[in-house]
């Protein structure tokens, strides 16, 4: 299912891409026991940072490692911005579909970039690279974008479908309809095979809140050692 570029793993040596692909799953727009979930996560989220400011948000070994890949493009990482919202703002998870919120819990949960496709929509195969700079693809807000030189990437057949820096795109976006779903999860070098591992569970085991009868089809972490 999964391809490596021979680039990527010469230039991020040490990274990863974290891979789950679930069949049989529901995407409604709620779902109470994820709803409770998300309420627990966020008493739980702002409990274990309470005393975290900006800078000791950074020194957490996992946000350091993105915050290390994004400023090599002039960028800081969203999800520790994410973080922050819920802990010193009192706001809540992003409301959206299951899938989706399934996704996010655990990316606020474990720290760890992730993006989702409706897996019926891609085309095989599906492999990380790295960009070269004269790529675009469509991003899932519609707005066309030509990708940075040196970004991690993650193509189907018929081009890009996520990268780190502007994120999923919008052809192969989860959906309503959306019964077959794709997980990946960038990781940059630094983050141990485990946490990588753990996060991919944990995004599993909220997709199974909602489908409990979902089956899980490929759930791997792949190294460039």
């Amino acid at each position: 299912m999964f391809t490596v570029s021979d680039a990527w793993r010469t230039t991020y040596p040490g990274a990863a891409i974290g891979v789950l692909a679930m069949s049989d799953v529901a995407n409604p727009e709620s779902h109470p026991e994820l709803d409770a979930r998300k309420v627990e996560l966020e008493n739980a989220l702002r409990a274990r940072f309470a005393g975290h400011d900006r800078a000791s948000l950074k020194a957490i070994p996992v946000i350091r490692a993105y915050n290390d890949y994004s400023k090599r493009f002039g960028k800081s990482y969203h999800v520790q911005l994410q973080l922050e919202s819920i802990v010193h703002k009192g706001k809540s998870i992003p409301r959206v579909a299951a899938l989706v919120e399934s996704m996010f819990m655990a990316e606020l949960k474990n720290q760890l970039l992730t993006a989702g496709h409706d897996l019926d929509v891609l085309e095989m195969p599906v492999g990380v690279d790295v960009a070269q700079g004269d790529e675009h693809y469509i991003r899932i807000n519609g707005q066309e974008q030509q990708m940075k030189p040196g970004d991690m990437m993650i193509s189907d057949a018929r081009g890009i479908i996520s990268s780190v820096v502007y994120g999923p795109d919008q052809r192969t976006r989860i959906g309503p309809t959306t019964t077959r779903v794709l997980f990946t999860v960038y990781v940059p070098a630094g983050i141990d095979e485990n946490t990588t591992r753990s996060h991919l569970e944990d995004i599993r085991t909220n997709v199974l809140i909602v489908s409990p009868d979902a089956r899980t089809e490929v759930l791997e972490v792949i190294r460039t050692d």
